[in-house]
């Protein structure tokens, strides 16, 4: 009677050290990518790519930058942006502070929002702005939601992946000085 009371005393405070968002949705999540038009590449933070419509797996807590590219449309790229759930309230409530800190540290409590991310790209040469799509249809400038949401993406992917500093300019190698040109009639002793 001892070992089950002592093995069952071991499984409760595994569980509760573990918390309940690591337990019951993970570390990871899967972001859904959708685009108009189909077809678009899909180039996420870290290099992967994928063709729209199509998902890849990220962890729950760190942010991510979304390029999405397509012949005759001009490039855009998303800011997703890793917000905290209320389910760690919950967590603290019922599993203790433990598994509250443990969500917290490992991101479980986090979710990725946009998702999915559902892109309408402008076409190239019009005047017309490329709109992110909500989950409910409806549409707002992809530029003002980035906006948005820029600065706390950027404590994560840093400045320039999240818009706030132009791209560094490419480096040039250096032009080699030319040897002095040597003519003829420097080269011939004068008599």
């Amino acid at each position: 009677m001892r070992k089950i009371i002592a093995c069952t005393a071991l499984v409760v405070s595994a569980a509760g050290l573990s918390g309940c968002a690591t337990v019951v949705k993970g570390t990871s999540q899967d972001l859904a990518f959708s685009t108009l038009p189909e077809g678009s590449t899909v180039t996420v933070t870290g290099g992967n790519t994928c063709i729209s419509p199509c998902k890849i797996k990220f962890k729950r807590r760190n942010p991510v930058r979304v390029d999405i590219a397509h012949a005759g449309y001009k490039p855009a790229y998303v800011l997703v942006k890793s917000k905290w759930g209320g389910a760690t309230a919950g967590n603290i409530l019922l599993g203790g502070v433990i598994g509250g800190v443990v969500d917290g540290a490992n991101g479980a409590s986090n979710f990725l929002s946009p998702n999915p991310v559902k892109v309408k790209l402008a076409p190239e040469g019009s005047a017309q702005d490329t709109l992110l799509i909500d989950k409910k249809g409806k549409e707002a400038q992809l530029a003002a939601y980035n906006d948005s949401v820029r600065v706390d993406v950027s404590k994560v992917l840093g400045a320039q992946a999240a818009g706030i500093e132009p791209a560094a300019a490419p480096a040039v190698a250096p032009t080699p000085a030319s040897a002095p040109v040597v003519t003829a009639a420097a080269a011939t002793p004068a008599h």
